[in-house]
Order: structure tokens, then sequence, then C-alpha cells
């Protein structure tokens, strides 16, 4: 008994010890997460001035954006479009609650017309958008398909939505507009004029090295401007790509294996337990066969104008005897092989009519009950009609043609060159004559096709080409990675920049990446790379391998960023150039000590120069560019007078106003006053929601997510 209890003491003691571990383990998993709310946390995107978004929501969101977009949109793309679109839907959707603005029926029928109104099952047989045949149409939903009607529900909802937006942008924009005197003092701005002389000293005509900006004046710029420079939290990295591409070997092997094809070949055939001798490239007639079982590009059959083969080798392959060949050459990341098949004389550009009498069957004439004999019989019918009374080709194309394209134009396919039509119809454009009327069979039925004109004919080349794309063998890849390796390994044991010097690698830097980046500058899209950086684990100094479609990135992490003010350091590319000119302005000033044109000319080595009608809606200077500041300076003169001298966009100036011309008044301002208007309230509306948007509590989580 004394033993039993004892083991019971210690097994509660054993659970009191187990218990505290996992509360411990618990504990700190809530205090790495930021606190106890992870529940909420895991399932919340964003908040907007409150409101929670859904992460299944949005993600739901996101996978129908990639859907429609297809290839087109990357996950961060979409993303990012959905974001806009949930900040616009969420911030106005507020404002319109706290104006209570609501949209009546009138409202909303006007946005079901213009987002509906092309719609041709809504349209009447006048053309014109039906009300009742909408409400048929929800009817319908409504009795036979009812998750399809809660689809029409929630359209209608947001329909609701856009209009109430219309009407808050549109009261908003109603009180926009220009006065007379605004009309009037804008029609001044960009007609009053003035003559006048000037010097200019460029801020090139002072050295670099004459100018010294500290870094304690970059960061008083920067608290002096702090607008400027505000910035979200981000990271700095910089990184050494290794490339996956063929080596010298690589190539070589690729040309060897290229020259091997030229000859004929014996391979032993198991079949018939002999030798076989196979046709090389010079010996083959089988083009198409030779290149499709031997390059990694496929078969052209086309003659090609000299000015469509590859520029820096036209001259070689355009003048190549029937039967040569030329290569082995690089070209588009190939190593190529090509010899000429045939020389032709054929027309640019062909002008032809066509009727397509297709047939059962086909996916591009699903409503045709014809046979193929049928449509063959019918073609060669009306060929033989065409041929006898060519004036009738119009009358047949409409009647008969399933183009639907082009029948009701008489069947015109207009002008087009070699290569522009699939390749039976091609070829008997190219091999016939002007007048001529045949029929052809391809893919889509029976072509009656009339050839109309022709341009002269020129000589073209129809070339086959085998092609062997340049590409890392896999003992180029194993030794990428062992170099990749290596460089990985040392750098974390030593000193990056230090590694990469020795190894004679190329360090690439890249500052301010921002949490849902996804681009990264040299490689391309690489999402992983930027998760990384704002990994709470990773700490600046920490070294990554990743690999990539292309090779491999060794990143190294080299700041965290805090949201606030910018550091000199991230400053210094915008503020530097800034402080640089504003010193070489006060050098350039020192040199002037006179008001006389001419005379600061000679002292400075330039010349005087003229500009006449300059005005303040396109204030450029002749020969010294846009200076508004200048320009602007200059209309505060009375005529005859000298500016002390000015610091403008370009370099420091001394101007002398020689007249100001004013523009005779007009009877109305009235015109004016309207385009003033037009043109301010333009992007009223994304400047309100701009504004709204500056003012709105965002919390944006979505680098945790994506």
């Amino acid at each position: 008994m004394a033993v039993l209890n004892k083991i019971r003491q210690r097994s509660v003691f054993l659970i009191i010890i187990i218990a505290l571990a996992l509360f411990s383990f618990v504990l700190a998993d809530v205090i790495r997460n930021g606190g106890f709310s992870s529940q909420k946390d895991q399932n919340t995107i964003a908040t907007i001035n409150g409101e929670e978004v859904s992460r299944e929501d949005f993600a739901r969101q996101v996978e129908g954006y990639q859907r429609q977009m297809g290839a087109n949109a990357s996950t961060s793309q979409a993303v990012n479009q959905v974001w806009e679109q949930t900040l616009r839907e969420t911030i106005l959707k507020e404002e319109l609650e706290k104006l209570g603005i609501r949209a009546g029926k009138a409202q909303i029928r006007e946005v079901m017309r213009v987002q509906m109104g092309n719609n041709p099952a809504f349209r009447n047989e006048a053309g014109m958008f039906d009300e009742n045949r909408v409400r048929e149409y929800i009817a319908s939903l409504r009795s036979t398909q009812p998750e399809a009607y809660e689809q029409w529900l929630q359209m209608e909802e947001n329909m609701g939505d856009i209009a109430r937006q219309n009407m808050y942008f549109s009261m908003v924009t109603a009180g926009i507009g220009a006065t007379i005197t605004e009309a009037e003092q804008a029609y001044r701005f960009q007609n009053n004029s003035v003559d006048l002389r000037f010097v200019q000293l460029p801020y090139s005509s002072v050295s670099d090295d004459e100018v010294e900006v500290t870094k304690d004046e970059i960061r008083a710029y920067i608290k002096e401007n702090p607008s400027q420079f505000q910035t979200e939290t981000s990271r700095n990295i910089r990184y050494v790509y290794f490339e996956e591409k063929a080596s010298d070997e690589d190539v070589k092997e690729t040309e060897e294996a290229l020259n091997s094809m030229r000859e004929n070949r014996v391979e032993y055939n198991a079949v018939t337990s002999s030798n076989d001798t196979l046709p090389g490239f010079n010996t083959t007639n089988d083009y198409e066969d030779f290149v499709e079982a031997n390059s990694d590009l496929p078969y052209d059959d086309r003659f090609k104008f000299k000015n469509e083969l590859p520029s820096e080798f036209a001259d070689d392959l355009f003048n190549l005897n029937e039967g040569e060949t030329f290569g082995p050459y690089k070209h588009d990341g190939y190593f190529k092989l090509s010899k000429l098949v045939e020389t032709k004389e054929i027309p640019d550009s062909t002008k032809a009519s066509h009727i397509l009498v297709a047939y059962q069957g086909q996916q591009f004439a699903p409503d045709v009950t014809r046979s193929k004999e049928e449509a063959e019989a019918l073609a060669d019918s009306l060929a033989n009609v065409i041929r006898g009374n060519k004036e009738k080709f119009a009358e047949l194309a409409a009647e008969f043609s399933s183009d639907r394209s082009n029948n009701q134009d008489g069947g015109d396919l207009g002008y087009f060159g070699p290569g522009d039509m699939v390749s039976e119809f091609d070829n008997y454009v190219l091999e016939n004559n002007p007048g001529d009327v045949g029929v052809v069979e391809t893919d889509f039925g029976f072509h009656v096709i009339h050839i109309e004109e022709q341009t002269e004919r020129e000589k073209a080349v129809k070339i086959a080409t085998i092609a062997r794309e340049l590409e890392a063998s896999e003992r180029s890849r194993n030794n990428l990675f062992n170099e990749t390796t290596k460089f990985e390994i040392a750098a974390g044991e030593g000193d990056f920049t230090e590694v990469a010097k020795e190894g004679n690698y190329n360090i690439r830097t890249v500052n301010n990446v921002k949490a849902l980046d996804e681009n990264i500058p040299g490689v391309g899209q690489q999402r992983r790379i930027v998760q990384w950086a704002f990994e709470d684990e990773a700490s600046v100094g920490d070294i990554k391998r990743f690999d990539i479609p292309s090779g491999y990135v060794v990143a190294q992490l080299t700041a965290k960023n805090k949201e606030g003010l910018m550091t000199a350091e991230n400053a210094s590319s915008k503020v530097l150039p800034i402080l640089t000119k504003e010193k070489k302005a006060e050098i350039l000033k020192g040199r002037i000590n006179s008001k006389n044109l001419q005379e600061i000319a000679s002292k400075n080595n330039t010349i005087v120069q003229t500009a006449n009608a300059v005005n303040l809606g396109s204030p450029t200077l002749p020969g010294a560019g846009r200076e508004p500041e200048v320009v602007g300076s200059v209309f505060a003169l009375e005529p005859g007078s000298v500016s002390n001298p000015i610091a403008g966009n370009n370099g420091v100036y001394v101007v002398e106003l020689e007249s100001k011309n004013e523009a005779p008044a007009m009877n109305s301002y009235q015109g004016i006053a309207q385009q003033e208007t037009a043109q301010r309230r333009q992007n009223a509306s994304q400047r309100l929601f701009e504004a709204l948007r500056e003012k709105a509590e965002i919390e944006d989580n979505r680098a945790r997510f994506y």
C-alpha cells in the first residue's frame, strides 16, 4: 500500500509538471502571436473603420478574380485588386449610411439600364432596354433556379449601392465649379505673355566635388518636410543571383549534336535483325517529319520574304541555294541548323473573297446539318456558277456562307499576306492568279475562293530548321547547385559582401521592400523572398537560399525599417539631389555681382538668350527647359527691369523683362468657366474617395495570409 501511495503521489506531481509545461508552451505561442485573440486574428484579414473583413469572404473573391483573369493575374495582383474594391465599398458604404443617402427605384433602374442595357436578352424588337424582359427573367430564376436567384438578389443589392454612390458623387460634384473671375484668371494665365532676355548659369557648371552634403543636413531636411518622407514598414535585402543556363560545354555538345544530323546514320533494327540506313538532314526529302522528330520547334511550312527572316542571318539564309544548309547558329535561345527547301515568286499581299460551306460535326458550325459530301457538292456548284458570272459572288455569299463575320459583305476578306490564312487557303491564293475561282478544304469546311487582286510577285523562301534549346544539362545544374551551396555556407560564416567579391559575384541591393510586394528587381515575381524578409523569426544579417525557376537566389536581410519617417540612408537618394542643387545655386549666385546681362554672360563664359511670348501655362525657356518659378518671377517685374538671381529647375537665372503682352479682353468668360468647371469635376469622385481613405482607420493584415 505504501508503494502504491508513493506512485499515486508521484503521478500527481508528474501531471502537474506536464500541465505546467504545456501551459508555458501555449503561453509562449500566444505571446508570439500577439495575444489570446488568435481565432479572431486567423479569421480577419483586415479591419476598416471598425468593420472586420472576413478572411473566408476575401479569399473567395480573390479566387473568383483569378478565375476571371486566368493566367493574366498573379495571386498578389488578385489580392490587391480585391483589396482596393473592398476598401472602396466599405468606406463609401459607411459614409453613405452616415449621411442617410438612400436610392429609389428610379436610380436603381438607371444603374440597371447602364449595366445591362447591352445584353440582347433584355432588349426589345426596337433594340431598346426593356424592363419587362428583366422582370420575366427574374421570375424565371426564382421559380427554376433558386441559387441563381440568390445571386441575382446580391447583384440587385450591389446595383443599389452603386446608385447610392452615384447620388453621393453627384451631390459633391454639383458643388464644384468656377466663377467668372476664376475663368478670366485662367484665360489670362494661358494667354498673357512676356518677352525677355536672360542668362542661365546651369547647375552642371558646378562640379559635384565642390559640394558636400552631410547626413545631418539630410536629417534636418527630412524633419522640415516630414510629409514627403513618411514610410510604412519595409525591409532592405541584398542578394546574389545564380542563373541556370547552358555552359560552354553544353553549347558545344548541342552544336555537335546538330552537326551529327547532317549525314545519314546507321541504326540496328531489332525487328529485321539488320542495320538500317536513315537519311540525314542533307539527304532527307521529308522535311516535316525530320524536323518534328529532331527539333524543339515545329516545322514551319511557309514561304517567307527576306524581311521575315532573323535580321542578323537574313542574308545568309535568303541567299542559300536549294538544298544548301546554314549553321549551326545561335538565335533566340536556340542553336539552329537551317536548310533552304524551296524558292518561289509570290505576292506579298492578296485581296480575296470566300464563301464558307461548312458541314455537320464541325465545332465552328454547330447548327449546320448538311453532310461533308453535300457540302463539297454545294461548294463545287457555287464555284461553277461564279466562274460563269463573278457578279453573283456577293449574292451567293450572303445566302450560303457560314462565315457570319463577312457574308453580308460579299465574303470580302480584304488584303492579307502569306501565312495569315490556314495553310490550304494560303497555298491556293499564292499558287494561283487574280480572277481565279477555286474550292479548297480546310478544318473550317469547303471554301469557294475568288482571288481579286495581287501585288507584284517577289522572291520568297521556304526553310526547314532543326532547333535545339540552349539549356543547362544535368551536369551544369548540379555544378550550379554546388556553387550556390558553397556561397551560401561561406556567406553565412563570413561577410556577405567580401565572399561575393572573392567569388566575383554581382550583389544586387533592394531597399524599402513592402510587406505585400511580390516583385524583386532582377529576378521578377518572388513573393516567397518578401514573405521570408517579414517573418518574425527573420533577423538582420540572416541569409537564405531560394530556388526559383531560373536558378537560385541567396539573399541577406540587411535592415528592418519601421513605420514613420525615413532614415537619412533611405531618403538620401531623394534628398541629396535637392540639397546639392540648393548648394550649387548659392555658389552660382555668388558668381553674379552685376545686373548687366552681357557682363554676367562674359564673366561666366555663356551667352545672353532671348525668349518671346512666354506664358504661365507653358513656362518654358528656349534652350533652358521648363522653368515655372523663373517665369512666374518675371511676371512680377516691370518692363525694362532686371531680376535678382533666381534659382530654377536647371540653373540660376538673371532675367530682363522687355515687355508684357496683355491678351485682349473677352466679351464673356462663361465658356471658359464651363470648361474649368468640367475639368475640376473630372476626377472629383476619385479625389473624394482618396480623402475618405486617408481619414479611415485601416488595419491591414493581408501580408499574414498571402
